[in-house]
């Protein structure tokens, strides 16, 4: 299946040094738009990119927090990274997910439970390439931060 057109110009956006500074801004938008079509339509799918709703218990609050993510469909399962665009700090999902055993993801409209595992060494450094295909920006982001940007594997419970 040929890739969206919008696609490399997500990619040349998502590469840009000031686009952290409105993450706050693109996110309010992407929320708008998810809320109009009914989650339904996120930035991501327009740009063309595989994405997910993540869905996870806050750590503090125990209340269950959605997210959209890009991922990567990678051996029945997901990938996710928590790059922030490579802000020093992670975002809160992930260290949301960090503390989680189990999580929810909706996918192309389908609903799974989730096991949550964080990639590490030998592991992780095979699973970066995979990554870095569907998004070249994230060797961008892990340049612009000091700390080891995490890799979750989502695996569905029961596969």
């Amino acid at each position: 299946m040929p890739r969206n057109p919008l696609r490399p110009v997500a990619v040349r956006i998502g590469a840009l040094p000031w686009l952290p500074q409105y993450s706050r801004q693109i996110i309010a938008v992407d929320k708008t738009i998810q809320r109009v079509t009914r989650g339904k339509v996120t930035l991501l799918t327009i740009a063309g990119l595989p994405s997910l709703l993540l869905t996870v218990r806050g750590r503090k609050s125990g209340e269950q927090r959605s997210t959209p993510l890009l991922c990567v469909p990678h051996d029945g399962g997901w990938l996710v990274v928590g790059s922030n665009w490579g802000h020093p700090k992670a975002p809160a999902w992930a260290l949301n997910l960090r503390a989680a055993d189990e999580a929810d993801v909706r996918y192309e409209g389908r609903d799974h439970r989730v096991s949550v595992r964080v990639a590490h060494g030998e592991e992780r450094e095979r699973l970066w390439p995979v990554l870095l295909d569907t998004w070249p920006n994230y060797a961008l982001y892990a340049k612009r931060t000091d700390r080891e940007i995490p890799v979750f594997v989502l695996t569905p419970v029961g596969a």
